[in-house]
């Protein structure tokens, strides 16, 4: 019984954890302006966290294994159900984790300085168009005006 109660306490544990790292607040936003030189078509890294799939299958996988059996057998059913779940659940990830189209945008920003910024294909932009940039390093994006 305390077995059981522990593996539930972690698995919420653990659930909450990445909850907790998934979200972001927006907070302020610094604004440039500037006309875009360049757009070229790049690949993104996907936005899929590498491992979550095998830490998320792997507990899918011991909470089913708990409820098979009883004594060594639910112990082993347990252990090959984690096992299982984390392959699975690492197969089922790298399905997802393929590289998206995106854009690398050169931007010269109203003091002279060019800013490159590679982000997902906005197709409402163009050379020559006047833009924003919101933010600053990995979370900067390039704003039709």
């Amino acid at each position: 019984m305390f077995q059981k109660i522990t593996a539930y306490v972690s698995a919420v544990f653990l659930a909450l954890t990445l909850t907790a790292c998934a979200t972001t607040s927006p907070g302020e936003v610094e604004i440039r302006s500037g006309v875009i030189e360049q757009i070229t078509v790049v690949d993104l890294p996907s936005n899929q966290h590498a491992g979550v799939g095998a830490v998320v299958g792997g507990l899918a996988g011991l909470g089913i294994g708990s409820l098979i059996g009883a004594g060594t057998g639910r112990d082993v059913a347990m252990v090959l159900g984690t096992v299982g779940g984390a392959f699975a659940g690492n197969a089922v990830q790298k399905h997802y984790d393929k590289p998206v189209q995106g854009q690398q945008i050169i931007v010269r920003t109203t003091s002279g300085v060019l800013v490159s910024i590679s982000q997902p294909t906005n197709p409402g932009l163009r050379q020559g168009q006047r833009v924003y940039i919101e933010g600053s390093g990995e979370d900067a994006r390039v704003v039709a005006r």
